[in-house]
């Protein structure tokens, strides 16, 4: 599966630290690019893949659906495998660095970070789950070892009215369980990327990628 992408990169000469950002259902290849110039102050590429499917003007979402609008294990690993081919390729192609790369997943695109970040042999320096949650039934197929050691970041709002705070919870006391060691913070927003939350993913980034 070839994905359709939106790419921003520092202009350094040798390959950049990345991060690969997945959006949410309904968004697009372009919603998170605008995060370019802040992380860290814009010292970062960006490559962002846009879901397959189609539900709008300018509208995708990652998973096809069932009748009764589920999606079942077996598309959510299709689109996992087809994303991390998707990344191994595109991160260098695209003048980033496969040593130093995180993935972003905002809402449903990051159930997959989750899902890709914490596979065994996973190529990535972090995770960064922002409004979202730890899908239940990935929990099975992690690598436990990949999830102790992988820095993970989970910024979630308290008034959050599409994925409520207490999902956020849960999943972090599930991460727990598995070995995990999240990084977990709280915001007075909505479903949102507000500004305290930016500053403190862009410090996140900062220390994951070692740009200091």
């Amino acid at each position: 599966m070839t994905f359709a992408y939106t790419t921003w990169h520092p202009g350094m000469d040798e390959p950049a630290p990345t991060v690969v950002a997945l959006h949410g259902h309904g968004a697009n290849a372009q919603d998170l690019l605008g995060l370019a110039s802040y992380l860290p102050d814009g010292r970062v590429a960006m490559l962002c893949p846009q879901a397959e499917y189609p539900i709008g003007l300018g509208q995708y979402t990652w998973f096809r659906r069932d009748a009764a609008g589920q999606r079942s294990v077996e598309e959510f690993e299709r689109v996992a495998t087809d994303l991390r081919t998707f990344v191994e390729e595109m991160v260098p192609r695209t003048g980033g660095d496969p040593r130093r790369t995180v993935v972003l997943g905002f809402s449903q695109g990051g159930t997959l970070a989750y899902r890709l970040g914490l596979a065994s042999g996973a190529p990535f320096a972090g995770v960064a789950a922002l409004s979202t949650y730890f899908p239940d039934d990935i929990a099975s197929v992690v690598d436990h070892g990949t999830a102790a050691a992988m820095p993970l970041l989970v910024q979630h709002g308290t008034q959050d009215p599409m994925i409520e705070v207490s999902r956020a919870q849960a999943s972090r006391d599930l991460l727990q369980t598995i070995g995990a060691q999240p990084e977990y913070h709280e915001y007075p927003m909505a479903h949102e990327i507000g500004r305290q939350s930016l500053t403190d993913l862009s410090a996140w980034l900062t220390r994951v990628l070692k740009l200091d």
